[in-house]
């Protein structure tokens, strides 16, 4: 898997559990620059994220019930400034451990130190270290609309378009039965 698409799922996934648990911080609507670094894996560049309250939403609030994946523990405690995150989810015969510490106003920037380790190695991987610098650039370009994720090398997506398609929800449905 490209790791800006990785750290893509990762992230979303982290937030899409912490719904239930507290309301993470919301960032503010606009163009955001996001830089992530895995451990072991080289810089792909700065992805860029246009959002609207939404579209940040979008994982959170899914219509019709459904998570990325399955987390018996969500553990979310925001704090001045901060919110730490420990995690346990079950995905694809793997169990992924997250402890991560977001910190920052998220309406200039923030600043999220991830640790996640696999049980048993997930494609060989037993832990990954991933560190995600974001910063608000200014309100969306022209052309742009909430959920457009521009990603070094791959193009643009939207989230919106993705969560919504039909041949995405039949897979997630699907590796979700396979559990």
């Amino acid at each position: 898997m490209h790791p800006s698409r990785l750290a893509l799922c990762l992230l979303a996934t982290l937030l899409a559990g912490t719904a239930g648990a507290a309301d993470p911080p919301k960032r503010k609507s606009g163009l955001w620059e996001v830089r992530t670094q895995m451990s072991g894996m080289p810089s792909q560049g700065p992805m860029q994220m246009c959002i609207d309250q939404a579209s940040d939403n979008l994982m959170h609030d899914r219509k019709d019930g459904s998570k990325l994946a399955d987390c018996p523990v969500m553990q979310v405690q925001p704090g001045a400034g901060k919110v730490t995150v420990h995690s346990v989810c079950h995905h694809n015969g793997t169990t992924a451990t997250t402890d991560a510490v977001i910190t920052g106003d998220f309406d200039k920037s923030y600043r999220n130190d991830m640790l996640t380790r696999f049980s048993p190695p997930q494609n060989g991987m037993k832990e990954m270290k991933m560190v995600q610098e974001a910063r608000w650039l200014s309100p969306c370009k022209e052309g742009q609309r909430p959920g457009d994720i521009i990603l070094p090398g791959v193009g643009k997506m939207n989230m919106g378009d993705m969560m919504n398609d039909p041949q995405i929800r039949e897979m997630m449905k699907r590796q979700q039965q396979g559990r």
